[in-house]
Parts: structure tokens; C-alpha cells; sequence
């Protein structure tokens, strides 16, 4: 039988790309500067913090937001934002980081909506919503779940999640991807990031990266000066919220469970 040398450099050219998109793939895991764990990073930051703030000004533009100059729930907001930036930008200064976060320029907004919720994007973009205030309480439980959301930006962890994705998709990762004409990148990070995706569906967090905001947000918070044990009342009135209905918005992408309130305990 004669040999088929066709199918057998078309494995060989199948292997040789296999090898060198693993090759890829590796080269494209960082190690956190902060967690010191590796993740899979295939985008700039920079690529990450311009798209976030075309999405951020533009869900400002169409919600209701409450000035700090005369609603005193959003200067607390302000306050708490201001002193858990300033914490965690003299902490990495200190640990000779201080590129890390430098071209951050951090906003904190209250939004006049029932929703519990609060989310932080990429370069320091800072959202809480009011529904959030009649379970956080005070203001150390404010800080508590400000830190943890500040803990996913700066961890890195939504470009993580996005280049899983974009793995997963199959995409194609080449420069700036992120443009008006690319519909399938800017579902991908409309999906991760956007503040009305449905994100505990589509892209949950890892508990990985929960525990890690966890870790860095109650840590930061407490840099600042809040009482790091507010955390558990907090997450026992949250687990609690809706009176055994639908949990709150929150929840579907930030588990509170036993393994959450023991470790934030221990």
C-alpha cells in the first residue's frame, strides 16, 4: 500500500502549530506582581483600562448618579474609594510596585438603582450602587466590599477571565483589539465587563479568585484603617438578603458561603 505523505506532513504541520500556540500561551502567563501566582494575560492593561473608560463614561451617562457635594452616602463612597486607593498605591509603593498602578486614575460614583451591587473596572473605575447600602450598613462594610472589588482590578483578575475566554472562542489575539468594527472582542469584554452583562451566568469568577479578592480586599480595606471584622456580618447579611428569594445580583458572581465567611475568619 502505497504511503499517504500528504496526510502525514499535514499531522506534522498540525503538531508543529499545537507546539507553538502552547509555546504562546505560556509565554503569555504573568506572575502576578501581588499574589505571585501565574495567570494567562494575553492583553495589555492599557488595551483593558481604554475600553473600560469608554464603558464607564458611557454607563454613567445613562444612570442616575449622586453627587458627593450633597448626597452624604455618595461622599462616603467618595471617602472610603480615596482612602483604599491611596492605601493600596502607597503599599505597592513600598514594595517597589509602584508601575503597577500608574497609569490608574481612580473614580468613585454612588448610582441611584435597587441593585446590589458593585463593580470595579480596569484602571480604577469605581461604581456602587444604593441598593448595596441597606446590607453593607456602616461604612466599614462598605470598605470591606469596595476592597474586595478593587482586589479584582488590580489582581488582574478580569484579564484572566478574558483570555480564557478568548482562548475558549478561538480568537485571534493581535494589538488593539477592542475597536467599534470588532463585534466578536467587544462581546468577549462586554461579557466580563460590562456593568449589565450577565456575568454570574456567562463568566463567574473563579472561587480561585474570589478567595483572592477576599484575601486583598479585607487587607487593603484594613490599610485604610477599617475594621477588617465587619466582613463577617457583612456576608451573613448579604447571604441573608431577599428573605430565602432570588439572591441579589451580587451573589451570582460572589458566592457567599461557609468556606468564605471561615476563611475571612481565619
Amino acid at each position: 500500500m502505497p504511503i499517504d505523505y500528504t496526510n502525514i506532513k499535514t499531522q506534522k504541520n498540525e503538531k508543529v502549530i499545537l507546539l507553538f500556540a502552547t509555546i504562546g500561551l505560556l509565554a503569555s502567563c504573568s506572575k502576578n506582581a501581588v499574589t505571585g501566582r501565574k495567570q494567562l494575560t494575553l492583553f495589555p492593561e492599557s488595551v483593558l483600562q481604554e475600553q473600560a473608560l469608554t464603558e464607564y463614561r458611557s454607563f454613567l451617562s445613562t444612570n442616575k448618579v449622586l453627587s458627593e457635594t450633597v448626597n452624604k452616602d455618595a461622599e462616603m463612597v467618595q471617602r472610603v474609594g480615596l482612602r483604599i486607593s491611596k492605601a493600596i498605591t502607597d503599599y505597592y509603593t513600598t514594595k517597589g510596585l509602584a508601575k503597577e498602578l500608574e497609569n490608574y486614575k481612580w473614580e468613585f460614583n454612588l448610582v441611584d438603582a435597587k441593585d446590589v451591587n458593585a463593580w470595579c473596572m480596569p484602571g480604577g473605575k469605581v461604581v456602587v450602587y444604593t441598593g448595596l447600602l441597606p446590607i453593607t450598613q456602616n461604612e466599614p462594610a462598605l470598605a470591606v466590599v469596595m476592597g474586595h472589588e478593587i482586589a479584582h482590578a488590580v489582581t488582574h483578575h478580569g484579564n484572566e477571565r478574558i483570555s480564557q475566554v478568548a482562548i475558549a472562542q478561538g480568537f485571534e489575539i493581535a494589538g488593539n483589539i477592542f475597536t467599534s468594527g470588532n463585534q466578536k472582542a467587544n462581546s468577549i469584554f462586554n461579557n466580563v465587563f460590562a456593568p449589565a452583562a450577565q456575568v454570574g451566568v456567562l463568566l463567574p469568577n473563579s472561587r480561585k479568585q474570589e478567595l483572592e479578592a477576599d484575601h486583598y480586599g479585607l487587607n487593603f480595606a484594613a490599610m485604610a484603617g477599617y475594621n477588617p471584622n465587619e466582613a463577617i456580618p457583612f456576608w451573613q447579611r448579604m447571604s441573608t438578603a431577599g428573605g430565602g428569594q432570588k439572591p441579589p445580583e451580587f451573589l451570582a458572581t460572589h458566592p457567599s458561603d461557609e468556606r468564605r465567611i471561615g476563611e475571612l475568619q481565619n
